[in-house]
């Protein structure tokens, strides 16, 4: 369940610095944060067919097809759910009627502000981090089950639909599946998945989402390994495991300005530093570089310059790139703690030392290696 209080209490923050009297939510990861329930029926629309807001009380507004369903299954007894009728107006139409004013809106909404939902997220509670946990296990356990069944003659479409069931069983979504075999996954960066048989080796990446918390993670299948497989690899995970040490002297403030957390800038200097220590300078042209994970696939990803702070207790994803080589998995960064959230303890591992950068103390990362089937 999410701690209504703590968002409460984040959210009168927020109202009091902006004078704003009320907040609203309709994107699904807003809603998904705020109440811990679903408001998506088409997948394909960028707003839910409801809004929760707050304004010193949780409130819901939706249609009278989808009130008492989001009720009954959705949402928790502190909401009050308002409706009206499905044929008399839009979703922002009845937000606008019924919010105290001045108020802001993830959606547009005449006469409110915007609102950074992203920044309002951060850093995860936590209730947050035990639902993180939970998700990350499943999400492990899915893919890792597919993976230790494929065969080199297995098409890329019916691995995905096979991560997407295993996925589902376990109530859990997949807005990002990518397959690439051998061909594929050396040629591009996001290979989305076609009828092409994997062959040698496949790269396996997906997303995950539950409860509106996402966790990413890749995992490498060998059959016939190609000679520069395990050098791309080591390669990858060596910036990896370098992303991760800076996340956590940006967060203690040991990297940067020194005048609190680093930024996701200087944590991506330290990546591009990387990259050339290992060998494959340019490689971080061709593929962003992942960031901070939470109610987003990534809450930002890290740019040159970028200025968002790198908090804690907060998820962070990255997913350097090596020409047909990734690796990626989903952390936890809280203080010294640096906890690896997309495991099963089942999967091959391999020790990976951080490349030595200013600001940054070398550590040691048990990271996922290839599996060699």
């Amino acid at each position: 369940m999410v701690d209504l209080s703590a968002r409460a209490d984040r959210l009168d923050e927020y109202l009091d610095a902006r004078g704003l009297e009320a907040v609203w939510f309709a994107e699904p990861n807003g809603f998904a944060w705020l109440t811990g329930g679903d408001n998506v029926v088409d997948a394909d629309a960028p707003i839910g067919v409801a809004a929760a807001g707050y304004d010193g009380e949780f409130r819901v507004v939706t249609d009278d097809i989808e009130a008492r369903r989001l009720a009954d299954e959705q949402l928790p007894d502190a909401f009050a759910v308002e409706s009206f009728p499905w044929y008399a107006g839009s979703l922002a139409e009845a937000v606008a009627d019924r919010s105290p004013l001045p108020a802001a809106a993830d959606f547009a909404v005449s006469g409110f502000e915007s609102v950074d939902t992203a920044r309002l997220r951060q850093p995860l509670t936590a209730d947050d981090v035990a639902r993180y946990r939970e998700l990350g296990r499943e999400a492990a356990a899915a893919l890792e089950t597919v993976c230790r069944n494929l065969k080199p003659t297995d098409p890329e479409y019916e691995v995905a639909a096979g991560i997407d069931i295993s996925l589902s069983s376990r109530d859990v979504n997949t807005p990002v599946v990518l397959v690439g075999s051998a061909e594929r996954a050396r040629s591009y960066r996001h290979f989305v998945p076609t009828d092409a048989t994997l062959g040698d080796y496949a790269l396996v990446s997906i997303t995950a989402e539950r409860g509106g918390l996402y966790a990413s993670l890749t995992r490498t299948v060998a059959f016939d390994a190609p000679d520069w497989l395990e050098r791309h690899h080591r390669a990858a995970g060596r910036v990896e495991a370098t992303a991760l040490a800076a996340t956590r002297a940006a967060a203690a403030g040991d990297l940067g300005t020194g005048e609190g957390p680093g930024t996701a800038g200087d944590v991506f200097d330290a990546i591009r530093e990387a990259y050339d220590a290992v060998g494959f300078a340019d490689e971080w042209k061709h593929h962003h570089q992942g960031g901070a994970a939470g109610y987003a696939g990534r809450e930002w990803i890290a740019r040159p310059d970028g200025d968002d702070p790198v908090i804690e207790p907060m998820g962070y994803a990255w997913n350097p790139t090596v020409s047909g080589a990734k690796s990626e998995d989903t952390y936890l960064v809280d203080g010294d703690r640096l906890e690896l959230l997309t495991k099963t303890g089942q999967w091959p591992t391999h020790e990976v030392e951080s490349v030595a950068v200013d600001g940054v103390p070398t550590e040691t990362f048990e990271l996922n290696a290839p599996t060699v089937r």
